[in-house]
């Protein structure tokens, strides 16, 4: 099993390059798209869902591959994860997520960092990552447990799917949300509209977690 210092390395590099393919992506996307936006988010929504099946191959045997506050968090609450790890992976992924949209901006020659002016406000946006994040978990949860190799492909198909029927475009993750408030391009979200993705997030998160517990129990407590 690898130690803690190659899990949080793992952590870091894995979610620094989901930052760089989010922001990246919505880079070009936008540039190529000639002001139509569904394109523009087809080809982000696309780089994302393969990126994610591809970062998720290749850490998932080392780390886990969460990249993913919100998933760490729920591991460290069922136990899934040693509580003790959980703080260093929170720091590992916050760290590889602002090197990420660093990276981005520099391969597109952006300012290394700049506060998003893109708006996401209002009840819609912020149920939209309650049921983004809640859908997120509930798929983890029971796949991770009837078809564990199936793992990358069914987080990576969650998400491809949740840019298109949620109105946010489905962040699912206060590491993203907190980093993509970081990038004033198509992928942003303004600084002062990340908290409210976070709290909806984590709460979509505790409910597909206590959830799943009840429909999915581990063996040890099963009836």
């Amino acid at each position: 099993m690898a130690d803690l210092p190659r899990k949080l390395v793992a952590e870091a590099l894995g979610t620094a390059l989901l930052l760089a393919t989010v922001v990246g992506s919505g880079i070009m996307g936008e540039r190529l798209a000639g002001g139509n936006v569904a394109v523009a988010l087809l080809a982000n929504t696309v780089a994302t869902g393969a990126g994610l099946v591809a970062l998720i191959l290749t850490f998932g045997p080392i780390s886990g591959a969460h990249f993913n506050a919100a998933v760490t968090l729920a591991m460290a609450a069922r136990g899934e994860l040693p509580r003790a790890h959980a703080l260093p992976y929170l720091a590992a992924q916050a760290v590889g997520a602002f090197a990420g949209v660093a990276a981005a901006h520099v391969m597109f020659g952006e300012p290394l960092f700049e506060a998003s002016q893109h708006a996401r406000a209002g009840f819609s946006q912020l149920f939209s990552e309650f049921v983004a994040t809640f859908t997120l978990l509930t798929v983890i949860w029971n796949v991770v447990r009837t078809r564990p190799s199936a793992v990358p492909y069914a987080v990576g198909a969650t998400i491809t799917a949740a840019y298109w029927f949620t109105a946010s475009t489905s962040f699912a993750n206060p590491t993203v949300t907190f980093a993509r408030a970081a990038t004033n391009t198509f992928a942003g979200i303004r600084p002062a509209d990340a908290p409210g993705f976070v709290f909806a997030q984590l709460l979509g998160a505790a409910a597909a977690t206590a959830l799943s517990s009840w429909l999915a129990p581990s063996p040890e407590v099963a009836s």
